[in-house]
Order: C-alpha cells, then sequence, then structure tokens
C-alpha cells in the first residue's frame, strides 16, 4: 500500500490545532519535484504568523525562504507557487549527491479549515481522503474513495498534480497496521523487526502462558481470544494478519475476520497439508481463501524464527506497497 506509512497526515492535525486554538496558519507543500530533490511530493511544511514552523519541504535548504512567504501569506491571505533549483553544493548538505527543483505550494488556511478537518476526521477513523488543491484559487475541497477521477490517486497513495497542472492531490491513506496471532518465538522477532521498519504491531493470544509482558516488551499485548480482542481492535483493509499458532482454535476465527474485513495481507503458518485442512475448515468463505498466504512468508529456505519473521515482513512490505487503499 503505497504511501500509507506518513508523518505528514500528524502536521496536518496539527495545523488544524493551531487554527482551532486562533494561530495564523499558512501549509506549504511540496506539489513538485525534479532531478534529486530533497523531499517527496507531498511533504508538508506548517507556519503560523509568527514564524513557528513544523515539517520540512526541503531538508533544509530552502526552508528559510518557504517560511518567510508563509508569513506573507497569512498577512495577505493569498496564495503562492514557489518553484526553487537546489544548488548542487547546497544538495550535498543535505545529503544529495546531486541538485534538483522543488515547487511549493504556499497557502493560508485558516479560512478553509472545513476541508482539512474532513481529512483529519477520515484519518481519525482510518478512512483514505484526498485534500484537493485549486491551485490558480487557493480554494481546498476533500474527497473520498469513490470518485472515478481519483481512482489512479487512491490507487497509488501517491500525491501529485492533476488536470494539467491546475489542481493538486493530496493523498492520505491509513498506516498500515500488524496484528499477530499467537506470542510465538517467530512474533518476538517480528515485534523487533516491524519496530524497526516503523509498522504498528498488536499480538493476540490467549495462552496466558506465552503472552507476557516479559516475553514482549514494549508491544501492545492482548492475552485474550481473537474474537474478544477483535472487538476492541477492528480489522480494516490496511491491516496485516499474521497467524502463527498452528492452533485452529485461536488463528481460524481471525483469519476469517481477516478475510471478511479484506486485510491488505492475511497469512497463516502450516504446510500446504494444515492449510488444506483450515481451507476445509473455512470453505464457506468460498474463493477469498486463495488470499490467504500459506505456507506465510516469502519463500527464502527460512529456518530459524527469525529468519522467518524475515520472510514473512519482506511479504508484508510486498502487499502493502502494491495494494489498493
Amino acid at each position: 500500500m503505497s504511501g500509507i506509512i506518513s508523518t505528514e497526515d500528524d502536521l496536518l492535525a496539527e495545523v488544524e490545532r493551531w487554527a482551532r486554538a486562533g494561530r495564523g496558519v499558512a501549509l506549504a507543500t511540496v506539489v513538485e519535484t525534479w532531478g534529486s530533490a530533497p523531499r517527496p511530493v507531498g511533504s508538508h511544511l506548517v507556519v503560523d504568523g509568527e514564524g513557528n514552523f513544523l515539517g520540512s519541504v526541503s531538508g533544509g535548504c530552502v526552508e528559510g525562504a518557504v517560511i518567510e512567504e508563509a508569513v506573507a501569506a497569512i498577512e495577505t491571505g493569498r496564495a503562492k507557487l514557489l518553484t526553487f533549483g537546489v544548488a548542487d553544493e547546497t544538495a550535498w548538505r543535505v545529503g544529495l549527491s546531486c541538485g534538483g527543483k522543488i515547487s511549493v505550494y504556499v497557502a493560508p488556511i485558516n479560512a478553509q479549515l472545513e476541508a482539512l478537518s474532513g481529512v483529519n476526521a477520515a484519518r481519525s477513523k482510518r478512512e483514505a481522503a484526498a485534500l484537493i488543491t485549486e491551485l490558480e484559487t487557493g480554494a481546498l475541497r476533500v474527497e473520498h474513495p469513490g470518485e472515478a477521477a481519483l481512482a489512479e490517486a487512491f490507487r497509488s497513495g501517491k500525491s501529485g498534480m492533476a488536470e494539467g497542472g491546475k489542481t493538486f492531490i493530496d493523498v492520505h491513506v491509513p498506516g498500515a497496521k500488524l496484528v499477530v496471532i499467537g506470542a510465538v518465538h517467530i512474533s518476538q522477532a517480528l515485534a523487533q523487526m516491524a519496530r524497526l521498519v516503523s509498522l504498528p504491531l498488536t499480538i493476540i493470544d490467549p495462552r496466558t502462558a506465552f503472552a507476557t509482558p516479559e516475553r514482549f516488551p514494549d508491544v501492545l499485548l492482548l492475552a485474550e481470544w481473537p474474537e474478544d480482542a477483535l472487538k476492541k481492535l477492528p480489522l480494516d483493509r490496511y491491516t496485516a494478519l499474521i497467524a502463527l499458532t498452528h492452533d485452529p482454535k485461536i488463528d481460524d476465527h481471525a483469519i476469517r475476520a481477516a478475510l471478511e474485513a479484506e486485510c491488505f495481507y492475511v497469512g497463516a503458518l502450516g504446510s500446504r497439508k494444515t492449510h488444506a485442512k483450515r481451507c476445509e475448515r473455512l470453505s464457506d468463505l468460498g474463493d477469498k481463501l486463495n488470499r490467504i498466504k500459506a505456507p506465510i512468508g516469502l519463500d527464502i529456505g527460512a529456518l530459524s524464527p527469525a529468519e522467518i519473521a524475515v520472510s514473512v515482513l519482506a511479504q508484508v512490505i510486498g502487499e502493502m506497497r502494491k495494494s489498493a487503499p
């Protein structure tokens, strides 16, 4: 699911908080890049009338100029499109090997808080949304999946220009999360690896001898049956469900729930023979069973729990990057 892991979303929430607190606020957004640009399209910088700021549009090399323009936009109420060439020597200072060019759209936001609030409301419910900017007027509106003209943007999760450069589509999709069924050795390694790639992870296992804070420090751990735990932690299409217990009494309900929720990844540990029996038990799900990755993980010849965790996480990331929101 491309673009579904985004700290830029947190900045949009901060824009709304600043504006509702009575601060004049402008939002700067990278709308186009060429060459070795410091920050990708869709990156944000939020600035208030005093020049306080959060975020980044260039890794530091043009931030000063953007902040000045943002303060001016707050005072005049007018949006502006800025273009910067990042010279080779400047690019080196921000960690690049060559120069590039970026276009940054700077717009005052207070008068159009409703659209921004709509995007933040969608995010709070783990729903996809896009903030559409009319570049000539600065007008904002929010769109949700279902609009045919935006189908590709939501499919890819990538922000970008549209309508021949007349509008900018700022796509926001919920961040991916992992729900692991089974507090087993593989889960211990998987929890550490998921943290390294900033994927939130929850482990569910009713066996209290397995599901202990000592075995899983700093992990959201639910020592409950999946049918109870998933009422508190509903699955959605931005969730990867990883079933690792080998026990049908524990795994089957979670797998069923994941397929019905259209999770972007559903994987289950076990041999092909074990999986065939699993499919018999869940036969009423029909073709949905074809979505289960079983045996789980990429075929890399993994043997140890840590190696299996690597293969599983790699498979999850592969599905995440190509999934549609």
